[in-house]
């Protein structure tokens, strides 16, 4: 049963907060792992994936081929090419709106001008998860908005099943959303390959998408070689409720989260008490049904919870401590309570907006900060695919309007040379 606390008690606050899990041994091993890819390229490639996927590849085997991705096309039924397809005009809508334009700005009395252009990077690696599961969702979600960006090369890696099978699913979804090449390749020695490049795999510029611990503390430790978008966490879920929504909506968005694994949070914050334990009830005659309930349950018992709170107030308090991945507003009138909403990742208003319906089909990237941090991160987007360059061009009416106060503030900081770099061409042009 998922514990029930009432707010502010010891046990409460305790509970909501985020705990980083950290193992000692896993990173050793993931630094090893970084390591050796980086000296030994394929080589050390097909000996861990021969070590963690089960599976003896030879070095040619590692792209997947256009023949390969054209029979993956036979093996998936009318139904999910249609409705990937539908996702997928979604997902590629909502990005599209997110492109920056190049701007400038001119100072009407000298002419001279400021502005910024936005340039896609070049090459970016998308890691999708895989191995005994297919996500073709996670495809979509990260692909496409680096499709929409403009990025012209797109590597997307992810870790074959036992006979080197990478589902027909995930290589559709790669060719729909636009990835120019797949590697069957995962775990840290994937990020390391992305980060460092081998032979069969030119390095990239970026690397991003989830993964388990392996794949984010890989992340972390080639980060700064290469750009990544975030150090994910297990997946989370709060939800803020007034009673308004049938509980069995709360136990069903709670339980999406909860299925994930053993570790996601699914936390429900109300000012209702009855229907908090109607929420309870709800969840036990669910999980009974539930494929993947073991899992669903050490999540809800270990890391969830059920806060019951004086106010509404209080329940945004704790949501904006949490920051957590996804935030439900289970509420009369959700839209209302927006202002008071300061840390998530993605927010779903009402009673008809499910997370289910991020994760898959409304639009935004799935990809979201988690453990915290959407305090100060954000969800995946096309401003991840791309980099910006500031532009300056003065005149020299603005140059000589600039020298002045330059070589004060230059001269505070013991910099001479860089008023000297303004004054001498004030010099040079009157003396012309």
């Amino acid at each position: 049963m998922i514990p029930l606390y009432k707010w502010p008690s010891t046990e409460a606050q305790e509970r909501i907060k985020s705990k980083a899990y950290i193992d000692a041994g896993i990173q050793a091993k993931v630094a090893q792992i970084v390591e050796d890819v980086q000296e030994n390229g394929d080589k050390a490639l097909l000996c861990y994936t021969l070590i963690f996927d089960g599976c003896s590849l030879k070095k040619a085997d590692l792209r997947v081929s256009e023949e390969e991705i054209e029979e993956a096309y036979q093996q998936v039924d009318a139904d999910f090419l249609s409705y990937l397809r539908q996702a997928k005009e979604n997902i590629f809508n909502f990005h599209l709106r997110q492109k920056r334009q190049d701007w400038l700005c001119e100072d009407e009395t000298t002419g001279s001008y400021t502005g910024q252009i936005f340039r896609p990077l070049q090459r970016v690696g998308i890691y999708v998860p895989g191995g005994k599961a297919s996500y073709p969702s996670t495809v979509l979600m990260t692909v496409l908005p680096a499709m929409v960006a403009g990025v012209p090369e797109i590597v997307m890696v992810t870790p074959p099943g036992k006979e080197g099978i990478i589902p027909p699913a995930t290589l559709v979804a790669a060719k729909e959303a636009g990835a120019t090449e797949i590697y069957r390749v995962g775990g840290a020695q994937a990020i390391a390959a992305l980060a460092y490049g081998t032979d069969s795999i030119a390095a990239v510029d970026k690397i991003v998408g989830p993964g388990n611990i392996f794949v984010a503390l890989a992340k972390k430790i080639v980060y700064g070689v290469v750009g990544i978008d975030m150090i994910a966490g297990p997946s989370e879920i709060l939800i803020i409720g007034d009673g308004s929504v049938k509980a069995e909506y709360a136990a069903a968005d709670l339980l999406s989260q909860a299925e994930h694994d053993q570790r996601a949070r699914a936390i429900l914050v109300t000012n209702n008490s009855l229907w908090a334990e109607e929420v309870r009830t709800a969840l036990e005659q669910q999980l009974s049904a539930l494929p993947r309930q073991e899992i669903a349950r050490v999540s809800l018992k270990e890391f969830g919870a059920v806060i019951i709170t004086e106010s509404l107030e209080e329940a945004f308090a704790i949501a904006n401590d949490v920051a957590p991945e996804h935030l439900e507003l289970l509420l009369s009138e959700p839209q209302s309570y927006l202002e008071q909403v300061r840390n998530a990742g993605a927010i779903f208003l009402g009673p008809y907006t499910p997370e289910s319906l991020g994760d898959y089909w409304a639009g935004p990237s799935h990809v979201l900060p988690t453990g915290g941090t959407a305090r100060y991160a954000s969800p995946l987007s096309v401003e991840d695919f791309c980099k910006r360059s500031s532009i300056l061009n003065y005149s020299l009416a603005g140059l000589r309007f600039a020298i002045e106060p330059i070589e004060y503030l230059a001269s505070i900081e013991g910099l001479f040379a860089h008023g000297q770099a303004l004054s001498i061409r004030d010099k040079g042009e009157k003396n012309e």
